[in-house]
């Protein structure tokens, strides 16, 4: 099994340790575990903790792995898998490294070590975000930028409306990274580390969950009017006969391309559309229900297919919902890493949607 390398940047004083030590306790404690730790100049980490749970510490204060370290670091990394054969490498570099560079170091030797680069996390301070973006504009905006997971800490002492602000500001750098927002001494090491992993979007999740039951609902459709079927699908591949699909393939014989489906009918995301959106606001159940049972009743939000969230709750509990027209599940859920929610259907009018959840922009 190749050695997994995770790592997890941000700014000096960001909650990087506390971090790790989670982790270390909730979601690796059977593995074997190295930290690569490299602080730029300073002295390293407190081993004190790690040693305690059976981990090897190899400190690296000679430089910064990103800039002087670069053709050592390979040697180093080598070292370690070769002397520990670790499950896992937590490398936490500078806090003023560029979280670019650091994948860079790690992709260069991945030929020459048994190692997989499993994810890349950053860790920014609510309070400070817009602070660093203005002052460490690069460095603080390349972490941002490069992350797989963002993990937002200070969340429960920064009032909503700033945390939302920052939240935003993030969201504005990475379009696509999993951002954190519920404090992670609410969640457990396993679900971090879940995240961390896969970063799916909720509406991605949905689309394909919509996807796989348009196709199943095809599969039967054709099956039981086959003869129609035929006769439609020989018109409908007259009109098409030059059509392409992006693997380069035409498609007007009864050919599937790579991605498996087959391109007579459409794809769902062509039929359905989606609108979601990440926030820290607090809802109430009776708000709740409310919202939704406007949503399934009133034609002015689209038509609707799928509604699902995970909300937090006023009263520190944690909403899911799950809704289709005419029938809706609110329960009590573990708490999420930022709250969610998504709706998909066909003309979503976005601006009514946002207004209904209390989102909208002032």
């Amino acid at each position: 099994m190749a050695t997994k390398i995770d790592i997890i940047s941000g700014f000096l004083g960001a909650g990087k340790t506390t971090l790790i030590k989670k982790l270390l306790k909730e979601a690796f404690q059977d593995e074997q575990v190295v930290l690569i730790e490299n602080e730029f100049g300073e002295i390293g980490i407190d081993g004190g903790f790690l040693k305690e749970s059976g981990i090897q510490i190899r400190e690296m204060n000679s430089g910064c792995i990103c800039c002087s370290l670069v053709g050592d670091f390979g040697t180093s990394l080598k070292e370690v898998v070769d002397k520990y054969h670790p499950d896992r490498i937590l490398i936490e570099p500078s806090g003023v490294g560029k979280l670019s560079d650091v994948i860079r170091a790690v992709q260069g030797v991945q030929k020459d070590v048994d190692i997989v680069l499993n994810s890349y996390t950053t860790v920014v301070d609510a309070k400070k975000c817009k602070m660093y973006m203005r002052n460490f504009g690069e460095f603080f905006d390349n972490q941002v930028q490069y992350a797989g997971a963002i993990i937002m800490s200070r969340t429960d002492i920064v009032d909503e409306k700033k945390a939302e602000q920052a939240m935003e500001l993030l969201r504005g750098m990475n379009a696509k990274a999993a951002i954190i927002t519920t404090p992670i001494d609410k969640l457990d090491g396993k679900k971090i580390l879940e995240v961390m992993e896969h970063p799916v979007s909720l509406s991605d999740e949905l689309m394909e969950e919509a996807e796989h039951e348009h196709h199943h609902d095809h599969d039967h459709e054709e099956h039981e009017h086959h003869h129609d079927h035929d006769h439609e699908e020989h018109e409908h591949h007259h009109d098409h006969d030059h059509e392409e699909c992006g693997c380069g393939h035409d498609h007007h014989d009864h050919e599937e391309c790579g991605c498996g489906h087959d391109h007579h009918h459409h794809h769902a995301d062509e039929v359905f559309t989606s609108w979601g959106r990440e926030t820290i606001k607090k809802y109430t159940r009776e708000g709740l229900e409310k919202m939704l049972e406007a949503l399934s009743e009133s034609e002015e939000y689209g038509t609707i297919l799928r509604a699902k969230g995970m909300l937090p709750a006023e009263d520190g509990t944690w909403i899911y919902f799950d809704m289709v027209p005419e029938e809706t599940e609110i329960r009590e859920g573990a708490p999420e890493y930022t709250g969610r929610l998504c709706v998909i259907g066909s003309k979503l009018n976005e601006h009514k949607l946002a207004e209904l959840f209390g989102l909208a922009e002032d």
